[in-house]
């Protein structure tokens, strides 16, 4: 490392690369990034974590670990989902900096030494910037660009980008990590409430020429509820009472109101209480969707207790190649 905290190129540098049904697409990636790490120089290691593929995926990957002593493969029993995927990948780094892209062959491993060599200008996090992203505009650039925009504004943390699974991170990041559900595209956000120097920079992106997508519109609502999960992490993990008391508070002012003007309807136009259920109605309504939230988000965190407590992680690993247990 440098003065910087940055790698210098003896630093390790691990990569993760988490796959699911991509057997077309693993060859041609590795093979890219081995190029562009073995002309950067220095010593490297490349993770491929099989999310439970069903296609010839892990055949490909077994020949892959015939050919380069530095790639390590693990095998996850079934299909976790992708953040579950990067995060048995991070549990398992060894380097120095860890570095993570798709295994789709739209990132472009050429950007990773650009990434590692942010780092050495004093930065914990680089996160790439699909600026010219080559998806299709109404069913994946328009819902992320609504995506972005509402993560920024909700966790204070402004990316171009939260989607571009393409960063670069110091070791120490990687360490303070725990990820769950779908939590990937939050990195930025979670780094930034350990103290990391996050910056985002430009990087390629290319059209998927082989395989099919993994993703859909249903997506945005996994954001939408994730959003709610972060924002909540990020200001009243520490302090629920905050959040919990406001509420209660909100809503004996909310009644107290109520009251007075049932009161005022009763003693002054002479309008008996049972003749005026809607308010009761609208009440009634709003506090069942607030309440709804708010278990919750009880529940996301009596969840995380319950991984974090027993050392229970959110992946079950069938196979490790290559790899030892972290």
């Amino acid at each position: 490392m440098n003065d910087f905290g940055g790698p210098t190129r003896s630093a390790l540098v691990s990569v993760v690369i988490p796959v699911y049904n991509e057997e077309e697409n693993i060859l041609p990636t590795y093979e890219a990034l081995r190029s562009a790490l073995v002309e950067r120089g220095g010593r490297y290691e490349i993770i491929f974590v099989d999310d439970g593929s069903k296609d010839r995926t892990q055949t490909e990957l077994r020949a892959i670990l015939d050919r380069d002593a530095n790639v390590r493969v693990i095998e996850l029993a079934r299909n976790f989902g992708q953040t579950a995927a990067i995060m048995a990948g991070l549990d398992h780094a060894r380097g120095d900096v860890v570095a993570m892209m798709d295994g789709d062959g739209q990132n472009d491993p050429r950007d990773i030494p650009m990434l590692l060599d942010k780092l050495g200008e004093g930065y914990d996090v680089v996160s790439g910037w699909r600026r010219n992203r080559q998806d299709a505009f109404w069913t994946r650039k328009i819902p992320s660009w609504v995506a972005n925009w509402m993560i920024s504004r909700v966790t204070g943390v402004r990316q171009r980008d939260y989607g571009c699974t393409l960063r670069a991170y110091s070791s120490w990041v990687v360490r303070e990590l725990k990820l769950y559900g779908e939590m990937h595209r939050f990195i930025p956000a979670f780094a930034s409430m350990v103290g990391a120097r996050i910056v985002e920079v430009p990087v390629a992106h290319h059209p998927r020429r082989r395989g099919t997508s993994k993703y859909g519109l249903e997506r945005v609502f996994k954001i939408l509820l994730d959003l709610i999960v972060t924002m909540f992490l990020r200001s009243y993990l520490a302090r629920p009472i905050y959040l919990f008391g406001g509420f209660g508070l909100f809503c004996f002012l909310l009644a107290g109101l109520m009251g007075c003007y049932s009161l005022y309807l009763k003693l002054f136009e002479g309008i008996s209480f049972i003749l005026t259920p809607l308010p009761l109605a609208a009440m009634s309504a709003s506090l069942m969707g607030v309440m709804s939230i708010l278990m919750g988000l009880l529940a996301e965190t009596l969840s995380r207790t319950y991984y974090e407590s027993q050392g229970k992680s959110a992946y079950i690993i069938r196979n490790r190649i290559n790899i030892e247990a972290p």
